[in-house]
């Protein structure tokens, strides 16, 4: 047997006016959309920003549905929002907000593992990373440099 260590390095960021213009820029419309969110049944809502290699700001927010499995998290709404409108564009960043009615959310909240799986696809398919910042209501926001920073060891293509 041999033992591989995986390391990530992240970077973290103590308030959103410490992010570059561009990044802050970028999380406020994910702040904008977290409140257009459909979050009837668990009161927490998410918004996600996508920033493209043309300069456009794609977003999108949860959908829930009375039917639990019928739902969509932000970030999956948001990347196939990108991958319908804009197929052969770029993508450089995304942003990742998230609020609850029942805490103040002083942590980052990261992407599900169902969203890291589908934003590793398209990083992958663009042969370029994603920088990946996300947050909680308040406090913390945390960078990682790529998608597959959050899912190290990813299922792609190559195994179908």
């Amino acid at each position: 047997m041999k033992k591989v260590e995986l390391t990530t390095s992240i970077s973290v960021y103590e308030s959103i006016q410490e992010l570059p213009k561009d990044v802050e820029a970028l999380m406020k419309k994910a702040i904008e959309a977290k409140e257009n969110a459909y979050a009837p049944y668990s009161k927490f809502k998410v918004g996600a920003s996508f920033l493209l290699e043309n300069g456009l700001i794609v977003t999108g927010n949860n959908q829930e549905n009375a039917a639990y499995p019928s739902g969509m998290c932000a970030e999956r709404v948001a990347i196939w929002k990108v991958s319908s409108e804009y197929p052969t564009v770029k993508i450089l960043k995304l942003a990742i907000a998230a609020s609850s009615s029942s805490q103040v959310l002083k942590e980052p909240v990261a992407p599900c593992g169902a969203c890291r799986q589908t934003l590793s696809e398209y990083e992958l398919k663009q042969k370029d990373k994603i920088e990946v910042y996300f947050m909680g209501e308040e406090g913390k926001i945390i960078k990682t440099d790529s998608v597959l920073d959050l899912l190290p060891i990813a299922f792609d293509k190559s195994f179908l």
